[in-house]
């Protein structure tokens, strides 16, 4: 049913009990949470701004076109939208009111990456130039070996541990807490060459205590630290550009995406890569498959030999 209030400030107030309520009601992470939190109060904002009193569908539709108007990047918007979606669902289930935005259309995005991966010679070329002399250099060698040979993203490292280094048979194994994930119960096998780099930073560091974090400060005002994940993106970037690689789509998570592609270049299976990468889905896998199917279709080329031979 449709709200009914008596004033314009009322309805409004009525607006921000819902959405916390909604807040309080979602089952997911915090991170999750945080993401829903900021992209409703661009809605409430939007509808505070536009004294819309009752929402219909035109207006989400409204909605979403001015923040394309904005120039947003249409993940964002996309990502803004999905939570209105998900706001107003949940509206109408609990019969406060009725879905607005069921039929409003999301927008259409691309299944590429934005982001580029690195070839087998590049990584090579980023980790022969980190400085190894130094405690620094033995960090930041280590951390960029992990990430691109085991795929970790920038929060499962820095939420890593001394202790999360066990082992499982005849292997070392590094245990990550995931995405979505409350505890570190995911195994990602260490190559031995990770594992040696990794050592060698640890016995250079001296920490002792388990529980420290795997991978730490070394700046003066935070020596020993955690690192944190805008950190480990400044020093993934950082190592991308003194080795000469500059792009705007070579980003920390550009290591993810070199794992996967290397893993499925030298013959790995798509459900190997989904393993590795540790996607609930594996059609989120299948968009790497993808894009290397469409780089080994030689048409073009056979059409160009019809042509110009």
């Amino acid at each position: 049913m449709e709200i009914s209030t008596s004033s314009q400030n009322e309805l409004f107030v009525a607006q921000d009990n819902y959405f916390e309520q909604f807040i309080n009601f979602i089952d997911a992470s915090p991170n999750t949470v945080r993401t829903y939190r900021t992209s409703l109060r661009q809605w409430f904002l939007y509808t505070k701004e536009h004294e819309i009193i009752t929402p219909t569908a035109s207006d989400v539709r409204q909605y979403r076109d001015q923040l394309l108007a904005k120039g947003l990047r249409p993940t964002t918007v996309q990502s803004y939208l999905m939570a209105v979606k998900q706001f107003f669902k949940w509206t109408e289930e609990a019969g406060f009111y009725k879905d607005i935005a069921k039929n409003v259309k999301g927008l259409k995005l691309g299944t590429e990456h934005k982001k580029d991966y690195l070839t087998s010679k590049q990584a090579a070329t980023v980790l022969r130039n980190i400085d190894r002399t130094t405690l620094k250099g033995k960090r930041d060698y280590a951390m960029l070996a992990l990430m691109l040979t085991m795929a970790l993203r920038t929060i499962e490292v820095s939420r890593a541990n001394i202790e999360d280094l066990r082992v499982s048979g005849d292997v070392t194994v590094l245990y990550v807490q995931g995405k979505g994930h409350l505890e570190k119960d995911a195994p990602v096998r260490m190559p031995e060459a990770v594992e040696e780099a990794v050592r060698a930073y640890l016995r250079a560091r001296k920490e002792m205590k388990s529980n420290a974090p795997l991978f730490a400060s070394t700046s003066n005002n935070n020596f020993g630290r955690r690192l944190s994940t805008r950190s480990v993106r400044g020093i993934v970037k950082r190592c991308f550009v003194e080795a000469g690689y500059n792009s705007p789509r070579l980003t920390a998570h550009s290591t993810r995406h070199t794992s996967a592609t290397l893993n499925l270049l030298n013959g790995a299976t798509l459900e190997e890569t989904q393993q590795l990468l540790r996607h609930t889905n594996i059609q989120t896998t299948e968009i790497y498959a993808h894009h290397l199917n469409s780089l080994n279709n030689k048409s073009s080329d056979r059409i160009s030999d019809a042509i110009f031979k």
